[in-house]
């Protein structure tokens, strides 16, 4: 599996874990709590502005909205703004974007229930997938009868889609089939999964349409036509035209030889047919335990749509960064010298792995450059140290304070 950025425990466990190693001083104790509090705020107002801005500039694409109110929007929703500001709220929230390659295998292979799934791409202008976290799970499928087979499946814990639809002409020139598919021409879609099959990652496009595998074509299609041409060719015709000759000439018909191989194949012809449709049955209960998966994704997994996105990315985002501060600053605070990004990248991954079992590539840069930004930390000659926990309550206080500075600006222009 790759290395990722994203963080798979929570804030104040990880706060907690930090502040073992100041449980003999209350006192710092506590400042340390006292100034993440602060951090967070600051952060959450941050990611206020972030929601704002997405919000502002997603309307006019919201397919949401209606189109009267899409129209109060022009001329001051701007797509580009608003996919930059997607994309830094993604990045920041350590997801990843599906290369095409893999999403082109997760098409490719066959998912658990044995359907293939038909998706026309000509309704999407643009389509993205981002991941975030993933792991793996035994799980038994049936396979033959009753013989089960234990597969080893990988999930993603978070998936976004991305969908950007095509203009109306184009759907029309491309005479894309939408069926029954509520969608706005031109607009942008958005939606968030939890747990999804890395191989069913096509199951989440909602134009996706479950056609017959290639397994379910041969058993329907090769039995069907072989044997009916061949039944029909060798009992069931010549016993009939074998019966109307007799009859048109006048002969005795041999009755009994001639009902009993037309009943021959009679039987096996319904026989065949009773394997066809027990096929075609197979086909249809795949097609119904799909829909049953789509209401479950629908009901269960879902955890967003659109605008309503925005909050667990969002919220997402604000943790990831707040966790990547604590981490960088505390370990930062515990070293005795000034050290290098790169060591202190492999202190904290190497704390994951012997204190929590858990392989990450945490990144440093980023942390780094938000305490830096903070005036939390500073570099010289490539190597880095924090601000004693005083000065850093000061510094973080002062800067919470001057987030809105209309007071100062008043009493500043009454005394002059």
């Amino acid at each position: 599996m790759t290395r990722e950025h994203h963080i798979p425990f929570n804030k104040e466990f990880l706060l907690e874990q930090q502040l073992t190693a100041f449980a003999e001083d209350s006192k710092k104790t506590d400042d340390f709590r006292k100034l993440f509090d602060i951090i967070e705020h600051y952060f959450h107002y941050e990611a206020f502005n972030l929601n704002r801005n997405l919000k502002q500039n997603y309307a006019l694409f919201d397919p949401d909205l209606s189109l009267k109110e899409r129209e109060n929007f022009i001329g001051k929703s701007d797509f580009n703004v608003f996919k930059e500001t997607l994309l830094t709220v993604l990045e920041q929230g350590n997801y990843r974007r599906i290369d095409q390659e893999t999403l082109n295998k997760a098409f490719e292979d066959s998912d658990l229930i044995g359907l293939k799934l038909s998706i026309d791409f000509n309704a999407f202008k643009d389509y993205e997938l981002y991941v975030r976290g993933h792991h793996k799970a035994k799980e038994k499928i049936r396979k033959y009868f009753f013989w089960k087979k234990e597969i080893e499946i990988e999930y993603y814990d978070r998936v976004l889609i991305y969908l950007h639809y095509s203009e109306a002409d184009y759907i029309k020139e491309k005479k894309v089939k939408l069926g029954k598919m509520p969608i706005e021409p031109g607009s942008v879609a958005l939606k968030i999964f939890k747990r999804v099959t890395k191989n069913d990652l096509e199951t989440i496009f909602p134009n996706a349409i479950p056609r017959m595998s290639a397994k379910d074509k041969l058993f329907f299609w090769v039995p069907g036509i072989g044997g009916g041409i061949s039944l029909l060719s060798t009992t069931v015709i010549p016993a009939l035209i074998g019966m109307y000759g007799a009859y048109q000439s006048g002969e005795a018909i041999d009755l009994l030889n001639s009902k009993a191989s037309l009943n021959q194949g009679l039987i096996a012809l319904g026989i065949l047919s009773l394997y066809l449709f027990r096929q075609y049955s197979n086909f249809v209960n795949k097609k119904i335990k799909y829909s049953k998966i789509l209401s479950d994704s629908l009901y269960f997994k879902n955890l967003g749509n659109n605008s309503g996105a925005f909050y667990s990315l969002l919220n997402s985002s604000e943790e990831e960064v707040l966790k990547e501060t604590i981490l960088a600053y505390t370990f930062l605070y515990k070293t005795e010298y000034p050290i290098t990004a790169e060591e202190l990248d492999n202190q904290i991954e190497s704390w994951f792995t012997a204190a929590l079992n858990t392989n990450l590539d945490f990144d440093v840069q980023d942390a780094l450059l938000k305490l830096k930004t903070m005036a939390l930390a500073t570099e010289s000659n490539g190597k880095w140290s924090v601000v004693p926990l005083n000065q850093a309550l000061r510094t973080i206080d002062a800067l919470w304070d001057n987030v809105f500075d209309y007071n100062q600006k008043v009493e500043a222009s009454e005394c002059n």
